[in-house]
């Protein structure tokens, strides 16, 4: 899927991107939920992780979280 395909249908659209950007003592609970109910999650999570985002939540993942994917993609490959 294309990456502007995906963009167009999030749920984050138009948001503040402040949302997505929590400062780091904040596990970015709203952007969380804007991403539970977004129909193009598992795309924008990808793309992330393909990208090695390093800031931000992607997809509902913080920081933490994607590196924690990505050492668990590594393992099991």
């Amino acid at each position: 899927m294309d990456h502007m395909s995906w963009q167009s249908k999030a749920a984050c659209r138009g948001l503040s991107t402040f949302v997505f950007y929590p400062d780091p003592e904040e596990d970015g609970t709203e952007a969380k939920a804007v991403c539970d109910r977004c129909p193009v999650r598992q795309p924008c999570l990808e793309w992330a992780l393909s990208n090695r985002e390093k800031e931000g939540v992607w997809g509902g993942c913080n920081e933490r979280e994607r590196r924690r994917i990505l050492r668990q993609r590594r393992r099991s490959a």
